[in-house]
């Protein structure tokens, strides 16, 4: 199969604009490989010139400094973040929405446990602020990365799954910070009532934590195994908001490489 041809008329990048991708590609890859060996706090613009045979000052003709560039790099981790748990989504015939929950959850799991590094960098506490011209940059990945969930979440809802609770007991304080995290997610919608999206942030913080204490480690010294726990919550989320619960088998728990 050949490559589809370009319009008539339609240029493709210029040599000049080839060689720009192609070295901004690779400053971004050495930073996230120094960032997995040493941490945020281990990748600076000296070290990656000097290993691309630059000068520091050099690499500004490409990113405007390390903050920008912390936040370019992890901006593709939460595309490729994305992507995996898109693809395992898309794996699972569209009308089973339940098999495409737990496939797509395990899926979130499984890259985590397999990017410890990556994930204490997009989850955990900045060590470089975001410049405020890198925000919509460096927000935008995250909401594609949670789109997979939210249509999903928004199909239980639709189907009415699960009895929302009580809007009586959110206060207003909870009832602004909860407009903010759907605002901030990308889950705001006319229909979506402030119970549905305290449902979805409960859960989210819910599974979100074991895969934490997974990540993190934090367990390791009563648990050798986190996988028995994380599905265990995963049930008792699930049937919770009227999803039905299949155990993984054998075969996905390796493919998907749920044992770290």
């Amino acid at each position: 199969m050949t490559k589809p041809q370009l319009a008539r008329g339609a240029k493709g990048p210029s040599r000049r604009e080839r060689v720009r991708e192609a070295t901004l590609a690779e400053i971004k890859g050495i930073a996230r490989r120094h960032l997995v060996e040493h941490g945020p706090a281990g990748v600076s613009l000296r070290a990656i010139a000097r290993e691309m045979g630059m000068t520091a000052p050099g690499l500004y003709r490409y990113v405007s400094g390390i903050d920008s560039l912390l936040v370019l790099i992890t901006a593709d981790m939460f595309q490729e973040l994305g992507d995996a748990v898109a693809a395992a989504d898309a794996s699972v015939p569209a009308e089973d929405t339940d098999l495409r929950i737990l496939t797509s959850l395990r899926a979130f799991r499984a890259w985590a446990v397999g990017h410890r590094a990556e994930f204490a960098t997009m989850f955990g506490p900045r060590v470089h602020p975001i410049p405020k011209t890198d925000v919509a940059l460096a927000v935008e990945p995250g909401r594609r990365f949670g789109a997979t969930f939210y249509t999903l979440f928004d199909r239980l809802l639709s189907e009415e799954r699960f009895v929302l609770p009580d809007g009586e007991h959110i206060t207003p304080e909870l009832a602004r910070e909860l407009r903010a995290f759907a605002d901030t997610c990308g889950f705001s919608a006319p229909h979506i009532p402030v119970e549905a999206i305290m449902v979805l942030s409960t859960c989210w913080v819910r599974l979100y934590g074991v895969v934490c204490m997974e990540v993190f480690e934090h367990l390791d010294f009563v648990m050798r195994d986190m996988e028995p726990l994380f599905e265990s919550e995963l049930q008792n989320m699930l049937t919770g908001l009227g999803v039905r619960y299949q155990p993984p088998d054998s075969s996905d728990s390796i493919t998907m490489g749920t044992h770290g």
